[in-house]
């Protein structure tokens, strides 16, 4: 009997393990997961701040998977992997600056983004870093927006009218708290722009 009771025990154990193993299963499902990928460029280092906000923005939303990378570090698994992009650049000459700019470049010439447009209907948004208050930061915003548009992505906003930015030098050095969470709510919005379209699609 006692031996009769411990395989029962047994039993029970494994299949209340296989049990845990399938729940395991089903909370890292893709369907219950989304991929936020952020991507910049960054000199001095301002830039590489931002866009560590706006991950950790996006990560505050449960179910986010958030990537931090350089845009050259960004490869065409990544990019096409992500249900989200934010794209980051520093204010090279009132524009984003020649390491982005290569990086859209490459999405046809390397990665092959068309004629399938594999980037449509994923979400975008972008965020800038520039020296003076006015020194080009909404262009620099709006030419990453309208490289994201011509894929055919779904573009966002949040912290300004086109994204979160940064003014770096003269009365406002650096990275101040008020930029910071503005970074911070672009990379919510983004996380949670790009659940919404998730779940439309699963329905």
């Amino acid at each position: 009997m006692i031996a009769q009771s411990a395989v029962r025990l047994l039993l029970g154990v494994l299949v209340l393990c296989v049990g845990c193993t399938q729940v395991g299963v089903q909370v890292q499902s893709p369907t219950d997961t989304i991929q936020v990928l952020v991507a910049y460029h960054s000199l001095s280092g301002n830039t590489q701040i931002m866009a560590q906000n706006v991950a950790v923005g996006a990560q505050a939303i449960p179910g986010t998977r958030v990537l931090l990378y350089t845009v050259g570090e960004v490869t065409a698994d990544l990019l096409f992997g992500s249900d989200a992009l934010v794209v980051g650049s520093p204010v090279y000459w009132s524009n984003m600056s020649g390491e982005v700019k290569t990086f859209f470049d490459r999405w046809q010439f390397e990665f092959g983004v068309f004629p399938e447009f594999k980037m449509r209907n994923k979400v975008g948004a972008a965020f800038a870093t520039g020296g003076q208050v006015s020194s080009g930061k909404e262009l620099t915003m709006l030419t990453i927006l309208a490289a994201m548009l011509g894929n055919q992505m779904i573009v966002v906003s949040h912290g300004g009218a086109f994204g979160a930015s940064a003014t770096t030098e003269g009365d406002s050095p650096g990275i101040d708290e008020a930029e910071k969470a503005d970074a911070r709510a672009l990379g919510k919005r983004v996380a949670e722009v790009a659940w919404m379209i998730k779940r439309g699609q699963s329905h």
